[in-house]
């Protein structure tokens, strides 16, 4: 009996199917990944609490640094109140973010990691105690199986070894019979090695034919048992699956901030601030408090007195004079009424308005009347005949652009004599010309 044979048959088609010889274990390490993916959920929910809690920091300095600047800026009244808004707006944000934070790391985080140590057995030798059941149990189902597809595929390679070694021997006496030079006794070997391999390849086929069909009745057993193993790692993946999504949906309450009354109670408060906010009003107090609203105390005749006659910086002969009684004060204007703004502008704390006008010395009558201090009203004649070199006695700064300064024991020049404010008019050897108090200087004998 002559067997036809294919070289195809004989190479080996790679499956990639669960029921091969050890592709359970994709199966298996299943196990080992959703230990890791509780540590990955673990660590994304870590990260996110850091980046909740940064924010929340970012919220809280912006807020603070953004308070001060409008506090010290020149935003003034209900506007100003709008804008602080903002900023308070942030502040509460920041503490829900906080809230965030802690609920993601104290109920979240901590809910997954009790879960994985329960659902999860580390053992002695490493490994999880799940991972080491899964594996034994596949293992035991597949021996009896795998034991019977080890021998048919010894088997096949048996059989399919003979119809090859067959095929040869037909080629080699096919051929010698058209070799002249081939004796009779030859050509009945190459005869009977024919007859020997048609013999094997029967034998090889029918013990290849038994041995698939033994496997072939061991595969039901086999698939059931399979099944089973299988079965139990399902039910271990599906109770991590569901705590996923419980925890997941967890995590998006606790996200959530559109959710949590206080979030909309913000920002419902936040838009009532800048409602209120009233350009009216703001123009109404500016104009009372910084514009022609405000009193003013005109100038009126005042009667001299002898404690003017005293040393006076310049800085001081700016402020009211001590000593000056007034004869009378005359208020115009919106300032006459009690001011009944309810804000006080960050503007009007840092900024200072003096409460009387002054041009230089324009409105004392005492004071020289010139800018550089050259001319007496009560004594235009007077001028300096002989310039006369004085020595400091004391540090004196100056206090205004037209003031010289010098140290204890400098020596100057002197150009004019002292005023009756007691300023005199002086020269530094470096050529600088300006006013100095007479008394921190006496002249060199």
């Amino acid at each position: 009996m002559s067997v036809t044979y294919d070289d195809s048959v004989g190479l080996e088609v790679s499956s990639d199917s669960f029921w091969e010889v050890g592709n359970y274990k994709r199966t298996v390490k299943r196990i080992d990944d959703g230990h890791r993916l509780c540590n990955d959920l673990m660590n994304c929910i870590h990260e996110r609490a850091r980046i909740e809690k940064a924010y929340a920091q970012q919220l809280t300095e912006w807020a603070k640094r953004w308070k001060q600047l409008v506090e010290k800026g020149p935003q003034y009244g209900t506007v100003e109140k709008a804008w602080n808004a903002v900023m308070s707006e942030a502040e509460k944000v920041s503490e829900l973010h906080l809230e965030v934070k802690a609920s993601l790391m104290n109920e979240d985080f901590e809910k997954i990691k009790n879960w994985q140590k329960e659902a999860f057995h580390k053992q002695m030798m490493g490994g999880f105690k799940e991972t080491r059941e899964a594996e034994d149990g596949f293992r035991k189902a597949q021996k009896p199986w795998a034991k019977k597809l080890k021998e048919v595929e010894a088997s096949k390679k048996a059989y399919h070894a003979a119809c090859k070694e067959e095929k040869l021997a037909v080629s080699r006496e096919t051929n010698s019979k058209a070799d002249p030079a081939l004796n009779p006794e030859q050509l009945k070997k190459l005869q009977d090695k024919v007859e020997k391999c048609k013999q094997d390849v029967l034998k090889t086929k029918e013990k290849y034919e038994k041995s698939l069909k033994d496997l072939d009745q061991g595969t039901p057993q086999y698939m059931e048992n399979m099944e089973q193993v299988f079965e139990q790692c399902q039910q271990f993946e599906e109770k991590r699956l569901r705590f996923f999504r419980e925890v997941l949906l967890e995590l998006q309450k606790h996200l959530d901030l559109s959710n949590i009354p206080s979030y909309k109670n913000i920002y419902r408060e936040l838009e009532q601030s800048i409602q209120a906010a009233d350009a009216v009003e703001d123009l109404r107090w500016f104009r009372a408090n910084h514009g022609p609203g405000m009193s003013m105390n005109w100038p009126q005749f005042e009667e001299w007195s002898a404690d003017l006659n005293r040393t006076l910086s310049r800085r001081e002969k700016k402020k009211a004079s001590d000593g000056v009684t007034l004869t009378g004060i005359s208020q115009t204007g919106d300032q006459a009424l009690p001011n009944k703004h309810s804000s006080v502008s960050s503007y009007e704390k840092t900024q200072s308005y003096p409460t009387e006008w002054s041009d230089e010395e324009a409105n004392n009558p005492f004071s020289s009347t010139d800018a550089n201090g050259d001319s007496n009203p009560f004594d235009d004649d007077v001028t300096s005949a002989t310039e006369v070199r004085v020595r400091a006695l004391y540090d004196y700064e100056g206090q205004e652009h037209d003031e010289l300064s010098f140290k204890a024991g400098d020596e100057l020049t002197k150009i004019e004599d002292e005023d009756e404010q007691g300023w005199c008019k002086g020269r530094l050897d470096n050529g600088q010309v300006g006013l100095y108090p007479a008394n921190y200087v006496e002249a060199i004998q």
